[in-house]
């Protein structure tokens, strides 16, 4: 049987930002994919806290590990409100969905950049 145990990798996502950043064109890309990151970043955070491997939410959502794996990832694939949730259920959470006015979000972005632009 596989080993489910989790066994994080450690990633200073600020340092990589800061590193990043230097190259050509990267801030005006990554701001375009901020919100996919972001939501990659709340599925990683919340099956770290669950203490899950990718193969476990895998079988918790009655998938394959592969397709965890892709929903992981910031790419081309936007998953459903149901495979969220599903993800969710499996990591022991629940999905918020909620719609904030466009000035409230276009400050905090314009204050997120400034952040990484100063640390």
């Amino acid at each position: 049987m596989a080993d489910l145990k989790y066994r994080p990798v450690r990633h200073d996502h600020e340092k990589f930002l800061k590193r990043a950043g230097k190259r050509a064109g990267f801030k005006e890309a990554y701001q375009e994919l901020e919100d996919k990151y972001a939501l990659v970043r709340e599925l990683l955070r919340a099956r770290s806290k669950a203490g899950l491997t990718q193969e476990a939410v895998a079988k918790r959502m009655g998938t394959t590990k592969s397709a965890v794996s892709r929903l992981e990832a910031a790419g081309k694939h936007s998953p459903s409100v149901m495979t969220l949730k599903k993800y969710a259920q499996a990591v022991g959470c629940e999905v918020e969905i909620k719609f904030v006015p466009a000035s409230n979000t276009r400050e905090r972005r314009a204050s997120n950049t400034h952040k990484r632009a100063v640390g």
